[in-house]
């Protein structure tokens, strides 16, 4: 039997040879709509509609393509059409109390969420009924004793994308001379309309490096140099990575990051080498962007060390990160660290990592945006992002990637124990896996908590303590 991607192509390809075969587009829309690519879906749908436009099936489904991409008000706009007319189809009732549900109007959506149930009895969805405050099949409805029934949140300004890492060693410069660490610089090709939330970071980053090189004339009647460092901080997973190469993309520069086993050398001398040897590679592809992940191993406070060497390797780090024997404008140094509290204070001095960022984990809405690029092309029916980003406060990134594996491998068990296809994902797999997975900042936070309360002389933490509400 053809997997759901091989029949997507098989249909992709007849419809090159017959584009307005209304059916065969349909059928597409549906295998797209199934595989959760929901773009791509509503694309086919479309087309669909502009060649049938009285056809409501084919109108309901385009509204539950757009309803998964986030686009309420679209999906809205197209339901409450549909069921202005005659022989309304039962899914519209529920993808209208869906809907309806999401901007507070509980009981309006109950209405048509029974109307749909009596229409189509399989409609039935247990999830939606909890939420809906219905008691089992009698339709009796009573609101949840202490529940809150709010308009869901916009999704986030831009979805993130997954990132395909480009190597590319045309670089600009004749001088160029060839260097083991040649293979680490990357043409980033992914921005800030891909980071789903942190706006006031990317304003951050935006006023430190983006402006500076879109508006260079401002910068220069002030005196100011394009370059320089950003420390970016905050719990594990949370995308500091991701969001150092969205900067990179955003200016179109050269985009190198280095890990500590790309510096760290067991011989003498050899450290610092690796370190001037990075710097000089990024100096000759301006703009660059230098992104240091895991800094506090290279950027250690000195009065911690007991071997000299290692305070070698850091003597070194602020030598070139000061540009004493050569220039780094046009050199952006982005680093990321999980502890903040373990970095030598030298490093905060101006001209060096003189911006630190707290990175917290994603809110509401970019919890949302995570969990549908990481859903994206798996099977799944009329999930809720919205509600599942109620239920995961405080996950990471990486929080929502287990979740979802989770999910994943239950539903794998389940069509294996019983011989079956795998089902579609559903809210209530999603929200079933989320209640056994912990959120991995937790730790984080408590460790932070006490630097915010008692080491916060110079003011370095009063992010933590304003998000922690201290």
């Amino acid at each position: 039997m053809p997997s759901l991607d091989e029949t997507i192509e098989t249909l992709r390809a007849a419809l090159k040879l017959s584009p307005d075969n209304l059916p065969l587009r349909m059928l597409l829309g549906e295998n797209l709509l199934a595989s959760g690519r929901l773009e791509e879906a509503e694309r086919e749908f479309t087309v669909a509609l502009a060649l049938a436009p009285s056809d409501l099936k084919l109108a309901v489904s385009l509204a539950q393509a757009c309803f998964g991409n986030g686009k309420y008000s679209q999906a809205l706009v197209i339901i409450e059409d549909v069921i202005r007319k005659s022989d309304v189809p039962p899914k519209a009732f529920l993808l209208y109390a869906r809907l309806l549900l999401n901007e507070g109007k509980l009981a309006s959506a109950q209405e048509n969420y029974n109307q749909a149930k009596g229409l189509d009895p399989s409609l039935r969805d247990a999830t939606l009924e909890e939420r809906l405050g219905l008691k089992g099949d009698s339709g009796q409805s009573s609101l949840k004793e202490n529940r809150e029934q709010r308009p869901m949140g916009a999704t986030a300004s831009g979805e993130m994308r997954e990132i395909e890492r480009e190597k590319d060693s045309a670089y600009g410069s004749d001088n160029y001379l060839a260097s083991e660490f040649d293979d680490l610089v990357e043409t980033a090709d992914t921005g800030f309309a891909d980071v789903g939330g942190m706006d006031a970071v990317k304003e951050q980053i935006r006023m430190k490096i983006i402006y500076p090189l879109k508006h260079p004339e401002t910068f220069k009647a002030y005196g100011k140099k394009m370059g320089g460092g950003i420390l970016l901080y905050g719990p594990p997973g949370c995308g500091k990575t991701y969001l150092a190469r969205a900067t990179a993309g955003e200016i179109e520069a050269r985009f190198i990051p280095i890990g500590l086993h790309q510096v760290l050398d067991m011989w003498i001398g050899s450290s610092e080498k690796n370190l001037h040897e990075i710097f000089e590679i990024a100096r000759k592809q301006k703009p660059s962007v230098l992104f240091f992940d895991e800094v506090d191993a290279l950027a250690a406070s000195r009065a911690d060390m007991k071997q000299t060497y290692h305070r070698h390797t850091i003597n070194q780090f602020l030598n070139e990160l000061d540009g004493v024997n050569t220039s780094n404008e046009g050199v952006l140094i982005l680093a990321a660290t999980n502890a903040p509290w373990h970095l030598d204070s030298a490093f905060r001095r101006p001209g060096r990592f003189d911006r630190i960022i707290f990175v917290p984990p994603p809110d509401s809405a970019a919890r949302a945006s995570i969990l549908r690029i990481i859903l994206k092309g798996k099977p799944q029916e009329n999930i809720d992002f919205e509600f599942l980003a109620k239920k995961t406060e405080k996950f990471s990134g990486a929080d929502l990637k287990a979740l979802v594996e989770d999910c994943i491998e239950k539903k794998i068990e389940e069509a294996m124990s019983k011989g079956s296809e795998p089902k579609p994902i559903t809210t209530k797999d999603l929200e079933k896996s989320a209640r056994g997975v912990k959120p991995s900042t937790a730790e984080w936070f408590s460790s932070a908590r006490n630097y915010a309360l008692y080491s916060n002389e110079s003011g370095l933490y009063d992010e933590i303590a304003k998000y922690l509400k201290l």
